[in-house]
């Protein structure tokens, strides 16, 4: 019984013994395999860092408004009579546009006009008998208020008939007529859009903290989406005096010169408020920058190093270029471009393309960058 136990501990031994030195053989050879297995290399993209000049912006939105514009309306009731205008034409300042049919007022204001003549000379001859004595004062205030009457009923006459005839308040470009000749409007009726768009208006909203950065004449460009690569330029003209205790923001307004007539009211815009220009200043493409749970970071390419401080050389004895991930502060973007407060400094090498796949300290190959050419046009969202 014994000599069988024995035996049976001398097999166990033997079976774990060869188990536990084929994982030891293995892991060797795998650990042998790994250490010769050459280092994979990247290809990547890369742009080298430069200090220029920046324009720092306060962006925000807003709507076109004219200088002037209103729709055009009839206060009285009546028949069109005549159209002065075509649409779309440029009118002047008191330019007759439309006339009602005042036939009735014009007969009205010659009946009354006719009795004027004898109106007044019956009050001038009441004041000089009133004079004499001949008369009572009542009979000269009578006729004081014949004439009176009657001028007042002249006025309203003709101010009824000068509401009939309409003419344009201001300067401007007419739209679209609504109207048309010898239909009956009814009082209020929409005639026509007139607008003063010499000089176009924007409003916008900016935050209580950029208050202190803008002021009334500071320059601006806005961007529309009919010409979204022309900047039209103008200056901030008023800013509201209250801030709005709901949202913390204020109101500015801007005035942009439209000369050529491109701008038109209603048009959503994109506002850029230029602040003063930062010399020396670093961007790198946005594509540049990577996002991590403990910060916004780049890839910076530059030959590598092995422990003893010395350059690594590939197989042909070339340098070998390696990624080191780099924290960076990034400040204010614009269009394809950010920019850095902080973590780079010109002349590194920053990755642009290719980045999905590094770790600090891979290997790199530069290539040329085809990824980030710029489209002629912007992709519309």
């Amino acid at each position: 019984m014994k000599k069988w136990t024995a035996i049976m501990l001398v097999l166990v031994l033997l079976i774990f013994g060869s188990v536990i030195g084929f994982n030891l053989v293995k892991n060797h050879m795998m650990a042998q395999y790994f250490a010769n297995m050459p280092v994979p290399t990247f290809p990547v993209a890369v742009q080298e860092v430069k200090a220029n000049d920046w324009t720092p912006t306060i962006e925000a939105i807003g709507f076109i408004e004219p200088n002037q514009g209103l729709d055009i309306s009839n206060e009285t009731a009546g028949k069109v009579a005549r159209i002065a205008f075509e649409s779309g034409q440029q009118v002047q300042k008191n330019e007759l546009l439309l006339s009602l049919d005042a036939s009735v007022e014009q007969a009205n204001l010659k009946a009354s006009q006719g009795r004027m003549p004898a109106t007044k000379a019956n009050l001038d001859r009441m004041r000089s008998l009133y004079a004499k004595g001949t008369v009572s004062k009542g009979n000269l205030d009578d006729a004081e208020a014949d004439y009176l009457q009657l001028a007042g009923q002249i006025e309203s006459l003709q101010a009824t008939i000068d509401r009939m005839n309409i003419r344009a308040p201001f300067a401007g470009q007419v739209g679209i007529r609504n109207v048309y000749l010898g239909q009956y409007l009814q009082a209020g009726s929409d005639i026509v859009r007139l607008e003063d768009t010499s000089v176009m208006k924007i409003r916008f909203t900016i935050p209580q903290t950029d208050l202190a950065q803008v002021k009334v004449g500071q320059q601006l460009h806005i961007y529309v989406d009919a010409y979204p690569n022309q900047p039209f330029s103008g200056t901030i003209s008023a800013i509201e005096p209250a801030v709005s205790a709901q949202s913390g923001v204020v109101q500015v307004q801007a005035a942009i010169p439209n000369s050529d007539g491109l701008l038109r009211s209603g048009m959503f815009a994109k506002v850029q408020v230029l602040l003063p220009l930062l010399p020396q200043q670093i961007a790198i493409p946005q594509t540049a920058i990577n996002f991590t749970l403990y910060g916004q970071t780049v890839y910076v390419v530059e030959p590598g190093k092995d422990e003893k401080g010395e350059a690594l050389k590939d197989a042909e004895g070339k340098p070998v270029m390696v990624a080191r991930q780099v924290v960076v502060h990034v400040g204010e973007r614009k269009e394809d471009m950010a920019h850095i407060l902080d973590g780079l400094k010109p002349g590194e090498q920053v990755v642009t393309s290719g980045q999905v796949r590094l770790s600090n300290g891979s290997h790199v190959k530069i290539m040329p960058d085809s990824l980030l050419t710029k489209p002629d046009t912007t992709p519309m969202l």
